[in-house]
């Protein structure tokens, strides 16, 4: 029997990511909005092009959570983007208001579903997701490294006209202008990148993909970015699905590990069947754990504003 996946939102981030999901058939899809008729319009969209598109997912559009029953795995994209100038964290009041009630009414009807978060500011609204959903913290986690790596990656590529898929990166921290990309760790075919890059150009690269999503925000004017999201979501969706383990850069419910407590914040995880399975920690040298520390204190700045 294929996965249920919910899709919460059908934006442009909810209705790639429906899209995605279902070409790859990792399992049935329900793309829910509250505007009335549009989610349905867009899933029989989709689903009318499965013959051409060469895959069996069934799709269905909804205005009621009813249809969202017995969910495996809630991708919950609904939320106010950003517009040009604005920051992640500026969305914080509308954006709980969209995810507490949408975490509440999804509780309901699929209660033993994983929760994947993509609305911002992301860091603050998969605590806001995890506080109200009860839920144990490897069912609730957060899509932001992955995009944010994928950023760093795509950068690189671009600088050095080189594949993509030999380039390995890794961004720790919150998902914001605090995010700290490792460019120590960062590798082209296992080569450090500080073989192919003077020091100055990994820097730009670095402060680049921090202002990524703004960047994308500035030239749309009405609207974030939702292909390279969705595509984040897609991958982890499948790792999950697949019980492919992959050790993916998520937004995880942090013990102690990295020095924090009590936080959703931007590290390496083992992601599989059973969500969260494990919490990659990695050496640090000073200076990253003091830009860590940066990231962790602004995150923190805005949970703490929650009213929850």
């Amino acid at each position: 029997m294929r996965k249920k996946i919910t899709v919460v939102g059908a934006g442009h981030v909810g209705e790639v990511t429906a899209f995605k999901i279902a070409e790859k058939e990792l399992g049935d899809v329900i793309l829910l909005d509250v505007i009335e008729d549009m989610p349905i319009g867009k899933g029989l969209d989709m689903r009318e092009g499965g013959p051409v598109g060469k895959f069996d997912s069934a799709i269905m559009g909804t205005n009621s959570f009813a249809d969202t029953a017995n969910s495996d795995i809630v991708v919950i994209t609904a939320g106010k983007p950003r517009k040009p100038g604005m920051s992640r964290d500026e969305l914080l009041d509308a954006n709980v208001n969209i995810v507490r009630p949408v975490t509440q009414e999804i509780i309901k009807h699929s209660p033993n579903a994983m929760l994947l978060i993509v609305t911002n500011p992301l860091d603050a609204m998969v605590y806001t997701a995890f506080k109200v959903s009860g839920f144990p913290k490897n069912r609730v986690f957060g899509m932001a490294g992955i995009l944010d790596t994928t950023r760093f990656r795509a950068f690189i590529s671009m600088e050095l006209n080189v594949s993509v898929e030999s380039i390995q990166a890794l961004v720790l921290g919150g998902h914001g202008d605090t995010m700290v990309p490792i460019a120590r760790y960062t590798t082209v075919a296992g080569i450090p990148l500080s073989h192919f890059l003077r020091p100055d150009r990994i820097d730009a690269i670095i402060e680049r993909t921090r202002k990524g999503g703004g960047e994308i925000v500035k030239y749309l004017k009405t609207g974030s970015a939702y292909y390279a999201p969705s595509l984040a979501v897609a991958e982890m969706v499948e790792s999950i699905v697949k019980d492919k383990k992959k050790i993916l850069p998520c937004a995880a419910y942090l013990e102690g590990e990295y020095g924090i407590e009590g936080l959703y914040f931007g590290v390496p995880i083992k992601l599989g069947t059973n969500g969260v399975e494990e919490i990659i920690e990695i050496d640090l040298t000073s200076e990253e754990k003091e830009a860590i520390k940066k990231s962790e204190a602004a995150v923190r700045d805005v949970v703490d504003l929650l009213k929850l």
